[in-house]
C-alpha cells in the first residue's frame, strides 16, 4: 500500500545498508526526493555519501547497530550485505523487515511504465542514454543508473513523466523482480560465476527476465550477439499467445528488424545509420566505439516501443556525452590524455581497447592499467582478460580487487599476465597502486593515451597520473 505521499509505507523511513553503492544509492535518492526520510551507512566517506545529504539523506560512516534507527519502516540490502553485518543483526532483532535492493527499485518502478535495461555488458552506457534524450525531450522521466551522467551529474532521479528507466542487474537475478512496458537485452555472457554455473542457467534467467514484460510490452534484443539470439530464439519457442511480448531485433544482421546500416567513427564519436519501419534515420552518438553506437541504436529502438518519434529520439540521444567510468576523460597533461574505462570483462576490456584504438593517431601508444575485479571472474577468465590486453601497446596490471569476495587459493593477476605474455603483449606486474604514477609517466610521451580499466579502485589512478605527467 502505497503511503499519502506516493510512495510504499515501508519505505517511509528506510535504512540502507552500503547506502554509498552505485545501486544503493540512487533508490535512496529517488526515495528522499519523494518525501522519504531515508537513512543509512557505508563503509567510507565518499563524493557519494556527501551527494546523498545534500537531498537529505542521513549517511554514517562505519557499519553499526547503533546506527539503525529503531522506528526505520524497512532495511534495505543488496547481495553484497553479509549476514554478520551489525545492522543487519539489529534489524533482525528489532523485526524490521529486509527489503532487497531490488524488490525496493522494482516498488518504485510500479505506477508508472517502466524501461528495463539488461546484458552482461553496456547496461549502464544504453540507460544512460535514454535517460539523457527523454530528458532532454521534455519527458522527465524518473532514473536508476549504475554510474553518473556526465551531464546531469547524477546516477538516479525522480522525475515528473511517467516513464521509469532501469538499470536492470542479472548478477544475482534481482532483475527478474522487475514488470517493465520495454526490456532491453543487449548482450548474454557467461559471467558473475559465484551465481551461474553455465550458459543454460544466464539463459535461463535472461528468460525469466523477458517473461516479465507486462502483457502488450516490447522485447528489444540484439540481432548480433550469439547469446542474444539464442535468447530469442528461446523467447519464441516459449510463446504465451497474447501475452508474448513484442520482439524487436537490432542489428548489423540483415534479419534484424532494425538494420544498422553505417556506424562511421570520427574521433571520439560515432555516425549511424539505421532503417526503422522501412526510413533511415541518421544521428550522431557523442562517445567512442562501435559497441557504444550499437547501445544508441537499442535506446532508439526501445524509445520508439514506448511511442517517442524516432526523429525526435534520434537527435535527442546525440545530446548523450557518457556516463562515469565509461572511456571517461579523465583530463591531459603533458600531451598525454588519461581515460577511465569500468571495463571488467574480456568482451568489454576488447570494445574499450579497439575505441580507443580507433581513435588515436597512427605512431600514438596505448598504455593501459588494468585491475581484475573479482577473484572468481580472474579464475574462470583470466586467459581472456590477459588476450585483450594484447591490443595495448603497454600494460601495468594490478593485484585483483576482491570486492566481495575472499581469495580463492591460486588465483592472482598471474594468471593475467602469463595469458598476455603468451600473446605478446608487453605487461608489468604492479603490487602498490602508489608505484603506477611513476611507471605509467616514464612509458609514454606527447600524444599517448592512458586508459585506466577496472570495476574497483582503479579509478582512483587516473587524477595522480595527471598530476605525475603535469610534474
Amino acid at each position: 500500500m502505497a503511503s499519502a505521499t506516493g510512495i510504499p509505507a515501508a519505505m517511509e523511513r528506510p535504512h540502507f545498508i552500503g547506502i554509498g553503492g552505485a545501486g544503493m544509492s540512487g533508490i535512496a535518492k529517488i526515495l528522499a526526493q519523494r518525501g522519504a526520510k531515508v537513512a543509512g551507512s557505508d563503509a567510507r566517506e565518499s563524493a557519494t555519501a556527501e551527494a546523498l545529504r545534500t537531498v537529505g539523506v542521513v549517511v554514517h560512516v562505519g557499519h553499526d547497530a547503533a546506527h539503525l534507527a529503531d522506528d526505520a519502516t524497512c532495511v534495505v540490502v543488496s547481495s553484497a550485505i553479509r549476514a554478520d553485518n551489525p545492522e543487519l543483526v539489529r534489524a533482525e532483532e528489532l523485526s524490521i523487515p529486509v527489503v532487497h535492493r531490488s524488490d525496493a527499485l522494482a516498488s518504485l518502478m510500479r505506477g508508472g511504465r517502466g524501461l528495463a535495461v539488461a546484458g552482461t555488458h553496456g547496461k549502464t552506457t544504453t540507460t544512460s542514454m535514454l535517460a539523457v534524450a527523454l530528458g532532454e525531450l521534455g519527458l522527465a522521466p524518473s532514473y536508476a543508473i549504475g554510474g553518473d551522467l556526465a551531464g546531469p551529474g547524477t546516477n538516479a532521479s525522480h522525475g515528473d513523466g511517467d516513464i521509469f528507466v532501469a538499470e536492470a542487474d542479472e548478477s544475482d537475478r534481482s532483475f527478474q523482480k522487475y514488470d517493465p512496458e520495454v526490456a532491453i537485452v543487449l548482450n548474454v555472457e557467461l559471467d558473475h560465476h559465484a551465481n551461474y554455473a553455465s550458459m543454460d542457467e544466464i539463459h535461463e534467467s535472461f528468460e525469466k527476465f523477458a517473461a516479465k514484460i507486462v502483457p502488450g510490452g516490447t522485447l528489444v534484443v540484439s540481432a548480433d550477439q550469439a547469446g542474444a539470439v539464442e535468447l530469442t530464439r528461446r523467447v519464441r519457442r516459449a510463446r504465451r499467445g497474447t501475452d508474448t511480448p513484442r520482439i524487436v531485433t537490432y542489428g548489423l544482421s540483415p534479419d534484424a528488424d532494425v538494420r544498422i546500416l553505417a556506424i562511421e567513427p570520427n574521433g571520439l564519436t560515432s555516425q549511424v545509420t539505421v532503417v526503422l519501419d522501412g526510413v533511415e534515420v541518421a544521428f550522431e552518438v557523442s562517445v567512442p566505439g562501435r559497441h557504444y553506437a550499437t547501445n544508441a541504436v537499442a535506446a532508439l529502438v526501445a524509445g520508439v516501443a514506448l511511442g517517442v518519434p524516432a526523429g525526435d529520439l534520434a537527435a535527442a540521444l546525440g545530446s548523450y556525452t557518457g556516463v562515469g567510468r565509461r572511456l571517461q576523460l579523465k583530463g591531459e597533461a603533458g600531451g598525454v590524455r588519461v581515460v577511465d574505462s569500468y571495463a571488467h570483462h574480456p568482451t568489454e576490456m576488447t570494445a574499450d581497447l579497439e575505441a580507443m584504438r580507433a581513435a588515436l593517431p597512427g605512431e600514438s601508444k596505448l598504455v593501459v592499467v588494468f585491475q581484475p575485479h573479482l577473484f572468481s571472474r580472474t579464475r574462470e577468465l583470466g586467459r581472456e582478460m590477459g588476450e585483450a590486453l594484447a591490443l595495448a601497446d603497454a600494460s601495468a596490471v594490478l593485484d585483483i580487487y576482491p570486492a566481495r569476495e575472499d581469495p580463492l587459493p591460486g588465483v592472482t593477476s598471474e594468471l593475467i599476465i602469463e595469458a598476455a605474455r603468451t600473446a605478446g603483449a608487453e605487461v608489468t606486474p604492479v603490487h602498490s597502486k602508489d608505484a603506477v604514477p611513476g611507471l605509467v609517466a616514464g612509458m609514454v610521451r606527447g600524444g599517448d593515451l592512458v586508459l585506466t580499466m577496472g570495476a574497483g579502485d582503479v579509478t582512483d589512478l587516473g587524477p595522480l597520473v595527471l598530476a605525475r605527467l603535469g610534474d
